[in-house]
């Protein structure tokens, strides 16, 4: 795979090795992403780009124009994870609690080096914007969000979107696509029962908030197993029940934490439906009332199917099929890109980060992104904007 690098990536792969390895060593929470912008900024200025900052409060724009033509967005993420690190690596956290345990740093430093090649070349006509987003893991809210709110896509329109993001498990540098559902959405249900307190030698006089609480742990068993479609995905996962604080003594209260995920708008809309029903009824009951707090998080992440074929397609032209993984199957993680591609077309796809030493599922302590697959993947963003952009032909390898 490293024959396919190209040059101007290859030269500039340790300077952005280095810049990554700057910023693992300092992770910085969602919108709390200062310093980690401030890298992303010096080098984008230092390249020609036009500069937009405050977006989504951390959030940067770099736009390159090169004549009339398309508008193509890449985006990469930068924040980190309320993780303690235990790699050891010299590059590792010096922030305590906090760590790069889902390669943002190395997505950040991909997309910069695609950015530095990208400025070099005169070999496409059109209009380039390279979204540097904040809190993509949801701490304090949606980045992605937050960035259309404050206008992202008004101010930068582009006719398609792309963004990558590192999976470990599979071979370095390979590539997967998948067109249709990919990611699963993610919302919370909090429900609160509303019950009788009471003496425990005593049950009869009180209405038990934690007997309705079991009960309906059980029922919502029934949702995924006799409501949703047998070939659809649904995930129904009780994380936490929470009541009283002694045992001789029946609570008023009760309350349940619920993660809700699904492959289909559909079948979001009917776990809604269902949890909330046999919430109610499970509690009636028994005497007591349950409340639900429904709260909505990202969408279920849709790629387009031309922005897909074209993005595989890229791929498959300069790896070669065995660059290219077989179709990728739908992931039940979530991913808030998803709220950009609900506005405009494009594709989200995955990168390989290795399956040897060091290359542990993300969001645990002693993962790493694997910088064997940089240049792969700034290579591919420069390849994938000279195509989409029509001058491949001038760009070579």
């Amino acid at each position: 795979m490293n024959a396919h690098i190209l040059p101007g990536i290859r030269d500039i792969a340790p300077a952005m090795t280095e810049l990554r390895h700057k910023i693992h060593a300092h992770p910085e929470l969602g919108f709390e992403e200062e310093e980690t912008r401030r890298h992303v900024i010096r080098c984008l200025r230092e390249w020609g780009y036009e500069i937009h900052e405050g977006l989504g409060v951390t959030g940067v724009v770099g736009t390159l124009r090169r004549g009339e033509g398309p508008r193509i967005g890449l985006r990469a993420d930068m924040d980190a994870l309320p993780i303690q690190e235990s790699t050891g690596l010299p590059w590792a956290s010096r922030v305590e609690g906090k760590m790069h345990a889902c390669g943002h740093d190395g997505h950040t430093a991909m997309l910069l080096a695609a950015a530095c090649e990208l400025a070099r070349r005169d070999s496409f006509s059109g209009t380039v914007h390279l979204f540097f987003q904040p809190a993509e893991e949801g701490h304090g809210g949606s980045g992605a969000k937050r960035m259309l709110d404050d206008g992202l896509f008004r101010l930068f329109p582009c006719d398609a979107i792309f963004a990558m993001h590192n999976m470990p498990g599979f071979p370095v540098g390979q590539l997967g696509f998948r067109s249709g559902p990919f990611m699963a959405s993610t919302d919370t249900a909090v429900i609160r029962i509303h019950a009788t307190g009471g003496h425990g030698a005593m049950p009869h006089t009180a209405v038990d908030p934690i007997v309705v609480a079991a009960s309906l742990v059980m029922a919502l068993q029934s949702v995924v197993a006799r409501n949703v479609p047998p070939l659809d995905m649904a995930v129904v996962t009780v994380g936490a029940i929470l009541a009283g604080e002694a045992p001789n003594v029946i609570p008023e209260r009760a309350e349940m934490r619920l993660s809700i995920r699904a492959l289909r708008p559909e079948v979001r809309a009917l776990l809604r439906q269902r949890i909330e029903a046999l919430a109610e009824a499970q509690a009636a009951g028994f005497g007591a009332r349950a409340e639900v707090d429904y709260q909505y998080g990202y969408p279920v992440l849709i790629n387009d199917e031309a922005a897909t074929a074209l993005a595989r397609q890229v791929a498959l032209d300069w790896l070669g099929e065995d660059g290219v993984a077989a179709e990728m199957p739908p992931l039940t993680g979530s991913e808030d890109f998803a709220f950009w591609l609900e506005r405009v077309p494009g594709c989200y796809l995955i990168i390989g980060n290795g399956d040897g030493e060091g290359g542990c599922m993300v969001h645990n302590p002693g993962y790493d992104f694997n910088d064997q697959a940089l240049p792969v993947g700034a290579s591919y963003w420069v390849k994938l904007v000279e195509r989409y952009l029509g001058g491949e032909a001038g760009g070579g390898q």
